[in-house]
C-alpha cells in the first residue's frame, strides 16, 4: 500500500507537469489560429499563475478540511477541465477564461502534494517527485508536436486532457490507499492560517529564499534560448534547441539528488546545489567564444538548481514543525510562483536595455539572495529548536522538585 500511494503520487506529478510546457509549446500556432499578438501569451501565463497565487495561498485550509486525497482529484479533474476547455477556444478570451481553472488546480495540488511528501516520505523521494515534474514537462511538448503535424493545436491539449481524464479517474479509484498514512495526519489537524505562518520565526526569510531561487529558475528557463542568439550569436532554430538542455540538467539532476538527499540532508544539499549553480554561472562569464562553453554551463546551472526546490520544501516541517508545514507550504508556492512570474519579465526589459549579456550577473544575484536566506532559516529554526529543548528540560526539572 505505501509503495503503492507513493507510485499515485508520482503519478499525479506528472499530471501537474504534463500542462505547463504546452502552451509555449503551441503558442506560435495558436497566437497565429486565434489572430492575436505573439506578446499575448504573456497573458494567458499571469492568468494561470494568479490563479496558482491563490490556491497556493489557500491550499492549507482546503487540505485540513477535505484531505489531501480529495484536494489532489479534485484538483486533477479541474485541470482536465481546463486542458479541454482550452481545446475548444476559437477567442483569446475563451483561453483566459479556462486558464482560470487551471490556474487554480495546480496550484492546489502542487501545495497539497509538496506538503504531504515533506510530512510522510523521506527527502529522496521529494527529489524524484519534482523529476517526475520534469518528465511531464518534457513529455507534452512533443505530443503538442505530434497534434500540430496531424491536425492542430487544439488537437494537443485534447489529447493530454483525456491523459488527465485517466490520471484522475485511476486517483478516483484509488482514494483508500491514502488511508495508509491517516494515523501519522491525525496529530498534525491544526491550522495556523497565512497570519500566524508569517508571525513565526524565520519564516519570512525563508518566503525571500524561495522567491529568489524560482526566480533565478525561471529566468534561466525562459531566456537561455535568447541568450544564446543575442550574446553567442547561434542561429535561432538552434539556440531553441540549446534551450532544453537547461530543462534535461534539471531533471537529471532530481533524479541523481534522489540518491544522495538522505545522506547528506536538506541542508548540505541545498549549498552544493548552490555551488554548482554558481560554478554554472561562473562559466558563462569566461571569455570563451566556443558554443560548448554556454552549453555546458546551462547543463550545470540545472544540475545545480535541481536539489534545491525540493530541499527546501521537505526541510520545512524539520525547520518549524509539522503542525505549521501546510500553511508555510501554502505560501512558499505563492511565493514561488510571484518570483516564476514577474522576475522573468524584468529580465526581459533590462536585457532590451543593457543586454542579455548581463543574464549571469542577473542569476547569481537571486542564487546568492536564496542562498543567504535559506540559511538563515537554518540558523533561526536551529536556534528555535535548542530553546524549546533548554525549556522542556527546565520544566522537567521544576516537576521532579
Amino acid at each position: 500500500m505505501y509503495s503503492l500511494l507513493l507510485a499515485l503520487i508520482y503519478l499525479a506529478f506528472i499530471s501537474l507537469g504534463l500542462p505547463d510546457s504546452l502552451l509555449g509549446a503551441g503558442w506560435p500556432a495558436i497566437h497565429g489560429d486565434l489572430n492575436v499578438p505573439v506578446s499575448y501569451m504573456g497573458f494567458v501565463s499571469m492568468t494561470i499563475s494568479g490563479g496558482t497565487i491563490v490556491s497556493s495561498l489557500f491550499s492549507d485550509r482546503l487540505t485540513k478540511k477535505l484531505g489531501t486525497p480529495v484536494v489532489t482529484v479534485v484538483s486533477v479533474f479541474l485541470t482536465e477541465a481546463a486542458l479541454f476547455g482550452f481545446s475548444f477556444s476559437g477567442r483569446f478570451w475563451m483561453l483566459i477564461v479556462f486558464a482560470v481553472p487551471y490556474g487554480l488546480g495546480a496550484g492546489a495540488i502542487d501545495a497539497a502534494l509538496n506538503n504531504y511528501v515533506a510530512l510522510h516520505y523521506k527527502a529522496r523521494h521529494m527529489s524524484w517527485l519534482h523529476c517526475f515534474w520534469g518528465v511531464g514537462t518534457i513529455v507534452s511538448p512533443f505530443i503538442m508536436s505530434y497534434a500540430m503535424a496531424g491536425s492542430s493545436w487544439n488537437d494537443g491539449y485534447r489529447i493530454v486532457g483525456y491523459i488527465q481524464l485517466g490520471i484522475g479517474a485511476l486517483l478516483l479509484a484509488t482514494l483508500p490507499v491514502w488511508k495508509v498514512n491517516k494515523k501519522a495526519e491525525q496529530g498534525v489537524q491544526k491550522s495556523i492560517g497565512i497570519s500566524g505562518a508569517l508571525k513565526i520565526r524565520g519564516v519570512p526569510f525563508l518566503l525571500v529564499g524561495f522567491f529568489a531561487y524560482c526566480a533565478a529558475e525561471a529566468t534561466a528557463m525562459g531566456w537561455a534560448s535568447t541568450y544564446f542568439a543575442e550574446v553567442k550569436g547561434i542561429s535561432a532554430e538552434q539556440a531553441a534547441q540549446f534551450a532544453s538542455l537547461f530543462y534535461i540538467g534539471i531533471t537529471a539532476g532530481r533524479f541523481i539528488s534522489g540518491f544522495l538527499a538522505d545522506k547528506l540532508g536538506d541542508r548540505r544539499m541545498i549549498v552544493i546545489g548552490a555551488c554548482i549553480l554558481a560554478c554554472g554561472i561562473a562559466a558563462l562569464l569566461l571569455p570563451v567564444r566556443h558554443v560548448a562553453l554556454p552549453v555546458a554551463a546551462f547543463i550545470v546551472i540545472g544540475l545545480g538548481c535541481a536539489p534545491i526546490y525540493p530541499c527546501i520544501i521537505h526541510s520545512t516541517p524539520y525547520n518549524f514543525g509539522a503542525e505549521n508545514s501546510g500553511a508555510i507550504i501554502g505560501i512558499q508556492m505563492a511565493s514561488a510562483y510571484v518570483g516564476s512570474t514577474f522576475i522573468p519579465p524584468l529580465f526581459g526589459l533590462i536585457g532590451n536595455r543593457v543586454g542579455f549579456a548581463v543574464l549571469p550577473l542577473f542569476l547569481f544575484l537571486f542564487a546568492a539572495l536564496m542562498l543567504t536566506m535559506t540559511e538563515l532559516t537554518f540558523r533561526m529554526a536551529k536556534r528555535a529548536r535548542e530553546r524549546e529543548q533548554r525549556q522542556e528540560e527546565q520544566k522537567q526539572e521544576e516537576s521532579k522538585q
